[in-house]
């Protein structure tokens, strides 16, 4: 049941994300991987109160004769309300048996992504009209070493303010803003040791999470 919502509106995203067509082992194919639509049948259907209530009546009859009715469903995961920071977070380890392994594998991330393609066409907080909704990147933490030892460094982009962001956290306010990444200096940490470094450094590195900004 659709209670607050359009029922022909709830599967229908900002931007047509079947024209995606994402890389395999990039970000935006693990985005849309978790944001497809899912069909629930057999022993994965959903409990319908309404149709619990049709077939048995009042509901407070309904767990006196435990009758539940449950049905086929769709299931999807979207963004209903875009944050001001983006924060991604990539899954790094799998079961071997009884082991957890450390997955090294590089995962390709954009310095601007837009994720319109992955928020609810009512998204709250963007205006109405726009069909994108861009990050630029100015964070990446990155891990070395196994499940069971490594060390943590972090890549870091120096800019100036953006007051624009501020307006957003604070009070909510969306506008047009720049559409290109965030100019600034991108330096990598690690423990006392900072050096500048190039965007194509840190676009090569082994994310592990990653950190955007609202542009738009």
């Amino acid at each position: 049941e659709v209670s607050t919502d359009d029922p022909e509106m709830a599967f229908c995203t900002l931007a047509n994300r079947e024209e995606l067509n994402p890389e395999e082992g990039s970000v935006h194919h693990c985005l849309y991987q978790f944001t497809r639509n899912e069909t629930l049948t057999e022993t994965n259907k959903l409990l319908c109160d309404v149709c619990t209530q049709r077939h048995c009546g009042p509901k407070n009859n309904i767990k006196s004769e435990k009758k539940y009715v449950y049905t086929n469903a769709k299931k999807q995961m979207l963004i209903s309300l875009a944050p001001p920071v983006l924060t991604l977070h990539l899954k790094r380890f799998q079961h071997a048996g009884f082991n957890l392994r450390k997955v090294n594998r590089h995962i390709k991330f954009p310095e601007v992504i837009d994720l319109a393609p992955f928020c609810t066409a009512k998204c709250k907080n963007v205006a109405e009209g726009n069909t994108k909704v861009l990050y630029s990147l100015y964070g990446v933490v990155e891990h070395s070493g196994t499940m069971r030892s490594g060390h943590y460094t972090a890549y870091v982009k120096m800019r100036s303010m953006n007051n624009h962001l501020s307006d957003l956290v604070l009070r909510g306010q969306s506008q047009a803003l720049e559409t290109e990444p965030v100019k600034g200096q991108w330096f990598h940490i690690s423990d006392t040791h900072v050096q500048p470094v190039s965007v194509s450094k840190v676009l090569s590195s082994q994310a592990y999470l990653l950190f955007y900004e609202r542009l738009l």
